[in-house]
Parts: C-alpha cells; structure tokens; sequence
C-alpha cells in the first residue's frame, strides 16, 4: 500500500484517469489519503477524512510513507486553517496560498510553515452557523470543497470539518448520518436539511438557520426560506427543492 499527501492548495478529484473526467471532489491542502492503483500519469486513492475514492494527477500529488500517514491518522488535535486565504512557506521562502478549511498540522511530514490563524478544537453547535457564513456567495461548483467554488454537501462537509466533526462526501452518505427528526419545529440552527429528486434520492443538503431559513449551495451559497414541503426561493416565488429528512448531527 502507498500513501499520499496534498502538497498544493487544491488538487481535482476525477471520476476518471483524464483530465477531462469529471470533477467528484477536491483534495485540500494538507490532506492525506492512501493510494488504491497508480499509473504512469493517475493515481486512485481513497481520501482518509471521508473515505472518497477517485483519480487524481500524479504531477500533483507528494508521496508519503506508512510511518508519516499513520502519524497524521493518530494525531489527537487536528488544526485546519481558519481565513478565507492564508499562506505557507517553505524553505525557499516562496509563500503558498492555502484556503478555508486546509490542515495545517504540526507534523513537519510537508516542508512548509504555517502563517495564519486556525482551529484545532471541537466548537459548539452555535458556532456552525458564524463558519457557515464565510461561505455566503461562493459559487456553485460540482465536486466543489472551497469558497471559490462549492457544491451543496461539500458546503456541509467543510462547514462541520472546520468545526471539527466529519461528515461524508456526498448528501446521501451525510444523510445516513445522525438522529432523523420528525418535525421542523424541532430542529436546531445547525442542523442538517436533506431533500430529494423526483425519483426520490436525495441529491441536496443545507444547514438549518433560525427562524425557518436555510444557508445552501444553488447557483451559489445563499439564504432561502424553508418550510416542510421544501425550500422557497422568494426571488423566483417557487419552490426549488422537496424536504426529506431533518438529522441532528450534534
């Protein structure tokens, strides 16, 4: 088995061994992953934090041994950079833009110092919300995990990465998540939406706000009433996605 580790800001996630395969998830900087099939050019891994598999550049990836991925797994506090953009450098002394969410571990496995604020302890309930908020605007990006670019449970996933709780990747692995609850009524800011298409699988996540809103990735990172038929875009008038499920995670 080989073991791998994102040296760069962001690095694609690929269905397939191409450049042009579509874009599943992106790796974040500092973050490891074990290595399933390498090729000349591509490699398969599987992501540690959310079991993910997919292809990425092999010109992209640094190469780690056993010893350091099972280091990174035991550490006790994780630490993930907390601005929008903060930097690392390396011996050289050029700096490298990393983004919201990176890790940034002290375990010298990348040659690089940090320079920013970050976060390395579990935070309330409430503070999901604050986290949630830096995202407002970001694009929608399928297979996005970033501010520049973002899909509806990548969204979901960051937001409780950064305050240290896992998620999966995709909404319908999220949504096997957690306790169900039967009503809006009794959900919590913070709390998990889930909804579904018309073949009933659920396809859309957001994160529940106060006073029957809803913070999610459509078009972009916005705020939309929420009732329980769905979410209502007062822009449009309509409804644009159907509610299945409310799960507490915390």
């Amino acid at each position: 088995m080989q073991y791998g580790i994102c040296p760069l800001s962001v690095i694609p996630i690929r269905s397939v061994a191409d450049n042009a395969g579509a874009l599943t998830s992106q790796l974040l900087y500092g973050e490891h992953f074990k290595i399933l099939e390498q090729r000349k050019f591509w490699s398969r891994i599987r992501v540690a934090f959310d079991d993910l598999e997919g292809w990425v550049n092999n010109l992209q990836i640094s190469l780690i041994d056993e010893e350091a991925y099972t280091q990174i797994e035991h550490l006790k506090n994780t630490s993930y950079a907390a601005d929008l953009v903060s930097f690392v450098s390396g011996n050289s002394g050029a700096l490298l833009p990393i983004i919201l969410g990176s890790t940034v571990c002290e375990n010298k496995v990348l040659p690089h110092t940090f320079e920013g604020n970050s976060v390395n302890v579990k935070k309330e309930k409430s503070n999901l919300l604050k986290t949630a908020l830096l995202y407002l605007n970001a694009p929608f990006l399928s297979g996005g995990r970033t501010p520049f670019g973002i899909d509806s449970s990548g969204f979901t996933q960051m937001v409780y990465k950064i305050n240290g709780y896992a998620l999966k990747r995709k909404a319908s692995e999220q949504s096997l998540q957690g306790d169900a609850l039967s009503f809006i009524e009794e959900s919590e800011p913070g709390d998990l939406a889930f909804f579904d298409d018309n073949e009933g699988l659920i396809n859309h996540v957001g994160i529940i706000m106060k006073d029957n809103y809803i913070i999610h990735a459509f078009g972009k990172v916005r705020i939309d009433r929420i009732d329980h038929t769905g979410i209502f875009n007062a822009e449009t008038r309509s409804y644009t996605h159907s509610l299945r499920v409310i799960k507490k995670i915390i």
